[in-house]
């Protein structure tokens, strides 16, 4: 598949995300002022999309569904996180930012229950 333009750099503000459509794959890519990263557009938790739901502060990113969150340097896991973010390569050429799409990315997810959060907390 190759290298993939996204958008350009200018139109994602520092902390914060924009989901793009990459040639059919759909990518979020992250501003976290020290850099871009590009990645699945869920959580890999519940599938929450992250466009809506992620924010960006201390170069961290954390989804507010479930508070999961991860360090958009290093990649670690922050707080309450079991499954790492998976990130697709992203290089800058003249303002352009672009992704290797090799595949798209994507989670594995828990079967359904049934059970909703307003379950969990009863």
């Amino acid at each position: 598949m190759g290298w993939r333009y996204l958008c350009e750099a200018a139109e994602v503000a520092e902390n914060s995300l924009k989901l793009v459509d990459a040639d059919g794959v759909r990518i979020v890519v992250a501003n976290y002022g020290g850099g871009f990263r590009a990645i699945p557009p869920v959580c890999p938790h519940m599938e929450e999309p992250l466009e809506e739901s992620g924010v960006i502060a201390n170069c961290v990113l954390t989804c507010t569904k479930h508070l999961w969150a991860w360090d958009l340097r290093s990649l670690d896991m922050v707080g309450e996180a079991e499954k790492p973010l998976k990130t697709y390569e992203v290089k800058q050429e003249g303002g352009r930012l672009l992704a290797l799409v090799d595949e798209e990315l994507t989670y594995d997810f828990e079967e359904d229950t049934g059970d909703d959060d307003d379950d969990f907390f009863k």
